[in-house]
């Protein structure tokens, strides 16, 4: 355990020492589409991606930097799937930034530092490396959607992201700091011991709880918290909407594990309630505000409100009666959720990428009018990402829900049965605005009739990411039993 272990994090390490190379790299780049940039920041992605794959099959958990970092399943797995997200995000992005002036070295290099930022809360077994990781990728996020200076809106949208975010901050650093009062550590192996031994003042841990769940809440976008979403998700330039809405899901998730299952499932009894009450509130603001947004980009913020609500549900049902028998299906289920959710989102987020133009903002769904006479093929892909949102078989959003809703029931508890049953009735409810962009697209007349336009690369990324949503749909089961093995492991140890 006090062992340092340098090789625990050498992805970590090349991805930063690849951050400061691409930075320099940069300075002597002259080419307007800064394409050693952009390619040699894809390679780093491309490596640090296969890294953690390669490490999650070998199946090993490793404790590093005096225990303050653990290289395990669950972090290589999410680490490998936030690489990919921003890949991704990176091709979908450059097109976009080139005729906005936003192609600058600046946005690949924070791009790889928020990346890392991911990767630090991944393999944090620390309260201190928790809140490194999470300022890390943070400040890179606020600094990228200021990227367009000279943009009011994008401004206004990063002041409300850096004060809302550093409230959030605050909310979750002070919850840490009363743990650590009532358990006299940091170290989150310790922490568990500490709680599960039953020796602390109660009340002062229950406190610290409630303003981790808060701070975590801000962090997922979840209701009450969530005012940030809409605001940021439109105001910010869509490539770096894109970016917000893809990674950094992945590390809130993974720090609502390491914090509330690793580190204090002792106290599941107060932070589940917490946890329902959110996914409640999350599931009612997010589908019924969706209803009355024109703005495509402010509708899929309240989609990602709605979403993140349904995957709180699964972390809710993990300890039911003081009995962990269900936690691993339910955390699985929810890492399932949270990964294709990333998937879809990409996608989405891309198409309106690639329907803007110089000049002009594709972010209202009447810009999508027609869609199906410019592009027949761009309109399938994008039907079957919002088949996937709305949870429509056979897309993968569907199974995902079905794996939620699953580990609701096998509770037998009847709280969450009617638990379930809401987020049904409600996910109903919530699927009309995905199906109004499906008519508008088949159905309404085009104000453009320009063929659709896309680069070779953002051709076949976007093709790849929509057959992903509909084969991961059919044949769930593989990323279902790595999504399940990395939580046993993580549980496990």
């Amino acid at each position: 355990m006090n062992d340092m272990n340098w090789l625990a994090i050498y992805p970590e390490i090349l991805l930063l020492a690849m951050g400061c190379v691409v930075a320099l790299v940069d300075l002597w780049v002259t080419d307007e589409q800064r394409r050693p940039t952009y390619w040699l920041t894809q390679l780093t992605l491309v490596v640090v991606a296969a890294m953690h794959f390669r490490d999650f099959d070998i199946g090993l958990t490793i404790y590093a930097m005096q225990g303050m970092v653990v290289a395990d399943p669950m972090g290589h797995l999410l680490a490998g799937f936030a690489c990919v997200a921003t890949l991704i995000a990176l091709v979908y992005a450059r097109p976009y930034a080139g005729v906005r002036e936003m192609l600058k070295g600046e946005l690949f290099i924070l791009s790889l530092f928020s990346l890392l930022g991911v990767n630090v809360m991944l393999s944090a077994n620390n309260f201190l490396v928790v809140y490194l990781g999470l300022e890390l990728m943070s400040l890179s996020l606020y600094a990228l959607v200021a990227l367009r200076r000279d943009h009011a809106v994008s401004t206004e949208a990063a002041m409300k992201y850096f004060v809302l975010g550093a409230l959030a901050s605050g909310f979750l650093l002070y919850g840490l700091s009363m743990m650590y009062g009532a358990t006299g550590s940091l170290s989150i192996p310790e922490v568990f011991d500490v709680i599960s031994k039953g020796t602390p003042n109660r009340a002062v841990l229950v406190f610290g709880v409630v303003f981790v769940v808060a701070g975590l809440a801000f962090k997922l976008g979840a209701a009450p918290f969530h005012m940030w979403v809409p605001d940021v998700y439109q105001g910010a330039p869509t490539a770096i909407t894109l970016l917000i809405g893809g990674a950094p899901k992945l590390a809130a998730f993974a720090i609502t594990v390491r914090l509330l299952v690793e580190g204090m499932i002792g106290l599941a009894v107060d932070w589940q309630q917490m946890l329902v009450v959110l996914s409640i509130m999350s599931l009612l603001v997010g589908n019924l505000a969706a209803i009355a947004q024109s703005n495509l980009k402010r509708m899929l913020a309240y989609s990602t409100i709605a979403n993140m609500g349904f995957m709180l549900l699964g972390m809710a049902s993990g300890v039911v009666n003081n009995n962990t028998l269900s936690a691993a299906n339910a955390y699985s289920s929810a890492m399932f959720y949270a990964v294709t959710y990333v998937l879809t989102t990409l996608g989405t987020f891309g198409m309106v990428i690639l329907l803007s133009r110089q000049g002009h903002e594709a972010e209202e769904i009447k810009d999508l009018a027609g869609l199906a006479k410019r592009s027949p093929w761009f309109a399938l892909v994008m039907t079957l990402f919002m088949f996937s949102l709305a949870g429509v078989p056979p897309t993968v959003g569907f199974y995902a829900k079905l794996a939620v809703l699953q580990a609701l029931v096998a509770t037998h508890d009847t709280a969450y049965i009617w638990l379930a049953v809401f987020a049904v009735v409600v996910s109903l409810v919530g699927a009309f605005y995905y199906l109004r962009v499906v008519k508008v697209m088949f159905f309404d007349e085009p104000t453009d009739t320009a063929p659709l336009a896309a680069p070779g690369d953002v051709r076949f990324v976007m093709s790849l990411n929509g057959a992903a949503v509909l084969v991961f749909g059919l044949l769930p089961g593989g990323l279902m039993a790595m999504c399940a093995e990395a939580i046993v492991k993580a549980l496990s140890t």
